[in-house]
């Protein structure tokens, strides 16, 4: 009997796990966790610890309430088809409750920091939730909206450690901003006939066409010149040096090149590349960053 009640437990916290998206919300966390070690001056355990917990546990709410919201259309997708509520492997009371709960114990955890980390945790969550997941039926700027959620972790570390939003927050923001556009459109042109499956219009042109592509490659380049903004003067406290400048300018050619593939060729393995690419991108840019204040 005590190991079939272990079983179950353990299959119960596993599909909170996949509710939660647990991989993407820790990745999403290691944003914040860089710009906590851009904005520091005396380091702080407790408040790192303060800001990986809350910050795991916003963005999980965040992705569960985006499933209970999305349960009908993510039955008709191959993709998200087996997600808990789909599969009935939660019940939708279990979900709503285990959302919100731990929503709630992330914003308080964020709170304990200071109030304006609280604070853009739950503007992240309202707008992920009550504008960009509602407009992915309706027409493709969702992604826009989308971007807006997804660009504010990388500044949230700053917040924590200065409790204020300010040229340097506005940088950060503005660099993952841009970069979710290449990212987010080459995961929707590998999944696009999922997501027309589904009602879900993604790509800006409503195709994977040239448009589209020519579309990832403007944003991929204004993606590589907001990146390079802390080599110059303007952005406050957070600045970088030559070789870091070139070392990301690198990068963005590297990501840029594929994003161009993606335009002639207008295939999936492309697209996937790029996919790939743009997080090989995003994260080497932050360990730049940091290695650029800790070390250079």
């Amino acid at each position: 009997m005590t190991v079939t009640l272990n079983i179950k437990h353990k299959s119960l916290f596993s599909e909170i796990l996949t509710l939660i998206k647990y991989r993407l919300s820790f990745s999403v966390v290691l944003s914040s966790v860089a710009s906590y070690l851009l904005a520091f001056e005396i380091f702080s355990m407790s408040t790192l610890i303060l800001l990986v917990i809350g910050g795991f546990l916003v963005v999980g709410s965040s992705n569960g309430f985006n499933q209970i919201i999305e349960r009908d259309r993510d039955s008709l997708m191959s993709r998200t088809s087996n997600r808990p509520l789909p599969s009935g492997n939660i019940s939708l009371y279990q979900a709503i409750l285990i959302c919100s709960i731990i929503g709630l114990l992330g914003l308080f955890i964020l709170y304990i920091i200071n109030f304006r980390t609280a604070f853009f945790g739950f503007i992240s969550m309202i707008i992920y939730l009550v504008v960009y997941t509602p407009l992915k039926t309706i027409t493709p700027l969702s992604v826009f909206f989308g971007a807006i959620p997804g660009a504010i972790p990388f500044m949230l570390g700053w917040v924590a450690v200065t409790n204020k939003f300010s040229i340097e927050t506005g940088i950060l923001f503005m660099i993952q901003f841009f970069w979710q556009f290449p990212h987010f459109w080459a995961i929707g042109w590998v999944s696009h006939d999922d997501y027309i499956r589904a009602g879900f219009r993604m790509l800006p042109s409503g195709k994977r066409d040239n448009a589209t592509a020519f579309q990832i490659v403007f944003y991929t380049i204004w993606m590589i010149l907001v990146s390079t903004l802390p080599f110059f003067s303007f952005t406050g406290k957070f600045s970088i040096g030559l070789t870091s400048l070139l070392l990301i300018l690198f990068a963005g050619i590297f990501m840029l090149i594929q994003a161009l593939r993606l335009m002639k060729y207008k295939d999936n393995q492309n697209a996937i590349r790029l996919m790939y690419t743009s997080i090989f991108y995003l994260s080497f840019i932050q360990i730049i960053f940091v290695i650029d204040k800790l070390l250079l």
